[in-house]
C-alpha cells in the first residue's frame, strides 16, 4: 500500500531530455518537463513544463500544464494551462483557467457543485467510452 504524502513537495521529477514509454502511476506531487507515450496518473498534483511533452492521458488530483499533452486530462480540484500550453484532448476539473495564447482542442467540462460534477462528468465518460467501441 502506498503512503500518501500530502506536502507541497515534488516526489517525482521526469526531466528535460527524458522519454519514457508506457503508463506511469505514481505517488504525490509530480513535475514532468520530458516526453511520456503512456498515461500519468496519481493521486497528487502535476505540474507540466513548458518543454514537456505527453502523448495519453493525465489524471491527477489539480494540474498546472505549460506544454503539449495529447490526450484527455482529468484533475478534479484544479487545471490550470498556462501561456502557449496545448490540449487536444479534454478537460475535465471542477475549476478551469485557461490563459492567452493557450490550445485546447476538446471539450472542457467545468462544475463547481461536487455532486453535478460527478455525475455529469459520469454521464460523459460513459457515453464517451460507448462512443470508442462503436467505432471499433
Amino acid at each position: 500500500m502506498a503512503l500518501r504524502i500530502d506536502d507541497i513537495s515534488i516526489n517525482t521529477v521526469i526531466g528535460r531530455g527524458s522519454a519514457i514509454s508506457g503508463n506511469i502511476k505514481v505517488n504525490g506531487f509530480v513535475r514532468v518537463d520530458g516526453d511520456i507515450d503512456g498515461n500519468l496518473e496519481t493521486d497528487g498534483n502535476v505540474i507540466i513544463g513548458e518543454n514537456a511533452r505527453i502523448r495519453g492521458n493525465v489524471k491527477a488530483k489539480s494540474i498546472i500544464i505549460g506544454g503539449i499533452i495529447l490526450g484527455n486530462v482529468m484533475a478534479p480540484e484544479n487545471a490550470k494551462l498556462l501561456s502557449q500550453s496545448i490540449v487536444v484532448g479534454d478537460v475535465i476539473s471542477h475549476k478551469v483557467t485557461v490563459e492567452d495564447m493557450a490550445l485546447v482542442h476538446g471539450h472542457c467540462i467545468s462544475i463547481k457543485e461536487e455532486d453535478v460534477f460527478s455525475a455529469k462528468t459520469d454521464e460523459y465518460l460513459q457515453s464517451k467510452a460507448i462512443k470508442e467501441k462503436v467505432s471499433i
